[in-house]
């Protein structure tokens, strides 16, 4: 059942990641949770404040004795990412999430689990509810729209949080103290194209790529998963012109910030052709599967039969539209020589749809060098410009410098040592934590992040450890009473 998370511990904090769950949260959607929220603070009677965007701001005092201490801002989202497996039948606009215990974790049944950013949001919520823990000032900032705009993040007024030290509690690995991230920039690419009568002698084909695994666009990318629509568009280069195929219609990927599982083509293909490119076909997805084969082994590639299409994209436009994404940076493009085993500069082809004549194409790009991103985004320029594409970059939000002087970060590894005998390692993450932006409107803040272990975040295989929930916790409780 999957109420029974309730009784994991620290229950505190599982008894709200539970209550979460329950609300549908998707990002841009996420009324009813800042509802639970700010009722949550205002039945405890603390100070509770919507801003004019819809972050929740929820303030508590300080336990006795520790009225002068510099105040702590615990901020976390509230929304999710929205990803199920295609045969869930999820609705995540009013479905809740299925949480259940498999070992060591908890997982989702079908869809992403939204401990991202959900235990980081109850571990500030189980603080402010506590009557026993000792702590400095506190604020809780619960910010919206993380995953798809960091509008929450964006929209923050000055003047609002009183705080001095912000713990962004939206980390992904127990033992790792984080201390910078990657900025990112948005790629929308549109292609108009004209529709043509559909030719004689054809046979209309789906061309699917499915059964990855996905993933989070930042902090998964080093994992060299497949994309799905990199797969698909390659085998479309690769049989274009060998066997005239025609192209109707693509659906692939559905989220900016998720590496693409599944991608699809209609297509139409000469008739006395299709043996011949079935078997071409399978000797393709074998050698796709063996490329693939410790990353992502569950690739499958196949044909099915569908209804004829009422027309094709005319064949110029979808010459171009194959060659373009097929040259599409994508992955990882350069690791950092600054800290080893860190991603610099990344990209995510993760959306492409054909609609109402027009071809659209979104994409994410992250580096932690700005001239890098600039160099990143010159290059997606020609190549779609070349295609006749138009090309439009906005969402841009800054990365977050390093300070290895922090006050905060000095007192978080004093506190994990003492309390679990090792120095916690401090690391930036390849994926935009909203301490850039936040950081850019209280420009006095120090800063740091920390959370659990999550794996496979913006994917239905996510997971959170049970175990480092309790870690996180029990540090975060200590950290809050210095």
């Amino acid at each position: 059942m999957s109420h029974e998370i309730i009784n994991l511990h620290p229950s505190e904090v599982w008894k709200y990641f539970y209550d979460l769950t329950q609300i549908p949260r998707p990002s841009g959607k996420e009324a009813a949770v800042i509802e639970y929220v700010k009722k949550f603070g205002a039945d405890l009677g603390l100070e509770t404040n919507v801003d004019e965007v819809g972050n929740v701001i929820i303030r508590k005092p300080a336990t006795a004795g520790l009225e002068n201490r510099k105040g702590i801002i615990l901020q976390g989202h509230l929304d999710m990412v929205p990803q199920a497996n295609s045969d869930s039948g999820h609705n995540f606009e009013t479905d809740p999430i299925k949480p259940r215990i498999d070992g060591e974790w908890v997982k989702a049944t079908g869809t992403t689990l939204g401990a991202d950013n959900g235990i980081g949001v109850a571990a500030a919520m189980a603080l402010l509810a506590s009557k026993d823990i000792a702590h400095v000032p506190l604020e809780a900032l619960f910010t919206i729209d993380e995953e798809t705009g960091m509008t929450g993040a964006f929209n923050l007024k000055a003047g609002l949080l009183q705080g001095e030290i912000l713990m962004n509690l939206d980390s992904e690995d127990e033992g790792e103290l984080y201390v910078g991230c990657a900025g990112g920039t948005n790629a929308n690419i549109r292609m108009d194209y004209r529709e043509e009568a559909l030719p004689a002698g054809y046979v209309p084909l789906q061309l699917s790529v499915t059964g990855l695994k996905g993933g989070h666009s930042g902090l998964d990318i080093i994992l060299e998963r497949g994309n799905s629509n990199k797969i698909l568009f390659r085998f479309l280069f690769q049989v274009l012109e060998p066997y005239a195929i025609r192209l109707s219609k693509i659906n692939g990927g559905s989220l900016r910030n998720a590496i693409p599982r599944e991608s699809f083509a209609d297509i139409l293909v000469p008739e006395g052709l299709v043996s011949k490119l079935t078997r071409e076909l399978s000797v393709f997805e074998a050698m796709v599967k063996s490329e693939l084969s410790s990353a992502d082994p569950g690739a499958t590639i196949q044909f099915r039969s569908i209804g004829m299409p009422d027309s094709v994209m005319d064949a110029d436009s979808a010459q171009k539209c194959i060659y373009a994404i097929y040259g599409c940076p994508n992955g990882v493009i350069r690791m950092s020589t600054d800290m080893p085993g860190l991603c610099e500069t990344s990209t995510n082809l993760a959306i492409v749809k054909t609609e109402n004549k027009q071809l659209f194409i979104k994409c994410l790009l992250r580096s932690s060098v700005d001239s890098a991103k600039e160099d990143l985004e010159n290059m997606f320029t020609s190549v779609f410009r070349l295609a006749g594409a138009e090309i439009i970059f906005d969402g841009q939000y800054p990365g977050w410098k390093p300070n290895m002087e922090s006050g905060i970060l000095a007192a978080a590894k004093k506190v994990y040592q003492k309390n679990y005998g090792k120095i916690p390692e401090v690391k930036a993450i390849h994926a935009g934590l909203e301490c850039g932006i936040l950081g850019g409107v209280y420009p006095g803040w120090d800063m740091i992040s920390f959370g659990p272990t999550i794996r496979f975040p913006h994917s239905p295989d996510e997971k959170v450890n049970i175990e480092t929930v309790g870690k996180f916790w029990a540090f975060l409780v200590k950290l809050v009473g210095q």
